[in-house]
């Protein structure tokens, strides 16, 4: 019943920006802890930013500087602004979020959004 739905997506120059967002929706109560990761051809999925339900943010190494994760509580939506993009930036990019749901009232559900797709060209 919940979803997360990314967008914002696409090619751009290194050097360039872009802006992801992702949108939780369904039969939700609150939304804790979200964050986004990223996939690369042939490589692990590895965590880019989180972001706590009070805004306590934390970012991988390689994205630090660059990348600033935020969210709007009330559109239920998290946020990734990335500046200075590199070619290595390049990957699929996953929204992730921690939701309690009136379909399961008493534990935390994680949830993962089906992906967009980030290019960096130089």
């Amino acid at each position: 019943q919940v979803q997360l739905v990314e967008s914002g997506g696409g090619l751009v120059q290194a050097g360039g920006s872009l802006r992801l967002s992702c949108a939780a929706s369904g039969s939700i109560s609150s939304i804790n802890a979200m964050g986004w990761y990223r996939q690369a051809p042939g490589k692990q999925r590895e965590l880019v930013a989180t972001i706590s339900s009070g805004g306590s943010t934390n970012y991988a190494d390689s994205v630090k500087g660059r990348f600033t994760i935020s969210r709007d509580n009330a559109k239920n939506t998290v946020y990734l602004q990335m500046n200075s993009l590199k070619a290595e930036d390049t990957a699929v990019y996953y929204c992730n979020a921690n939701i309690l749901s009136p379909r399961s009232p008493l534990s935390v559900m994680n949830y993962w959004g089906g992906g967009t797709l980030v290019t960096v060209s130089s």
